[in-house]
């Protein structure tokens, strides 16, 4: 595991997983949306999301087939050179839907990063289901 970068931009990617987090569990699309870079991609199950507006579309689709949702990532590998980085998020998810079963899901975010105007955002995060668990 490496940590490069100066403990401000380490401390400040670390508040932006928190942050992404947060918004998902609170439900709050403008949060969540906000820990992304304008063009920032989103490649998951197969698809990719580019940019605010479909960001914020597809999240909030997302979140509408769930009751109840508990997002926590654990940054891992991290390399920060200039106004970019690298790093790799692991996940775990409690997701209770609206119709059918509860399920935990551990994942893996691979990131691109960006510094923008002093702000740490997502540039790039690639997701992978690692287990998956219904109960």
């Amino acid at each position: 595991m490496s940590f490069e970068g100066t403990t401000d931009d380490r401390l400040a990617i670390r508040e932006l997983v928190d942050a992404y987090g947060d918004a998902v569990c609170q439900r709050d699309a403008d949060a969540w949306v906000g820990t992304w870079a304008p063009d920032g991609v989103w490649l998951i199950r197969g698809k990719t999301i580019t940019g605010h507006a479909n960001l914020r579309a597809a999240w909030l689709s997302a979140m509408a087939a769930y009751q109840y949702v508990s997002f926590a990532g654990r940054p891992g590998a991290l390399h920060v050179d200039g106004d970019s980085a690298t790093l790799r998020v692991q996940t775990s998810e409690w997701l209770v839907p609206v119709a059918g079963r509860a399920r935990v899901q551990l994942g893996t975010y691979e990131d691109r990063l960006v510094n923008v105007r002093g702000n740490w955002l997502f540039a790039e995060r690639s997701f992978t289901v690692n287990l998956l668990h219904v109960s």
